[in-house]
């Protein structure tokens, strides 16, 4: 049964390799996972951040619009959000990939004061432009995944 196993992970880990070199680029956004129905995970896209009242994720998979109003929480840090009440979950290339990904986790209320949430992974020098642009903006304060996470941003 063990050696099925890591054969299993053996090819999981052969086929998913290309994919871990995948990467957000300047300019650019994945969403991770979340709740946004009909966005499948993975997904590359752009954030805009040129709204006041609402932070737009564009791709040519979907779209999604999150009102800063609506926003219950941040986190930034190398790990997805923990503290979402809804499960949220990394697809196999981002768990074996060696490089750092910067994750954003925003808590938000929908229409109907439901609770939901988006992981997106983030270029890796827009973390601070984009945590103060979301902390002033929706009123609420990042949290930081680790005391590294929040060098990163602060220096």
């Amino acid at each position: 049964m063990m050696r099925k196993t890591a054969a299993v992970l053996l090819l999981l880990a052969f086929f998913c390799l290309p994919l871990a070199e995948a990467s957000v680029g300047s300019g650019e956004a994945m969403y991770v996972g979340g709740t946004i129905a009909g966005l499948p995970e993975a997904t590359m896209g752009k954030l805009d951040t040129n709204s006041e009242k609402v932070l737009v994720f564009d791709s040519p998979k979907g779209r999604f619009e999150i009102a800063y109003e609506n926003v219950t929480s941040l986190e930034y840090g190398q790990k997805a959000g923990r503290r979402l009440g809804v499960a949220l979950t990394l697809t196999i290339w981002a768990l074996l990939s060696k490089k750092r990904k910067h994750f954003l986790t925003i808590g938000f209320t929908d229409a109907n004061d439901k609770p939901q949430g988006v992981v997106l992974e983030i270029p890796k020098g827009t973390a601070k432009s984009f945590i103060t642009i979301l902390e002033v903006r929706s009123g609420k304060k990042v949290e930081y995944e680790s005391e590294e996470a929040k060098k990163h941003v602060h220096g």
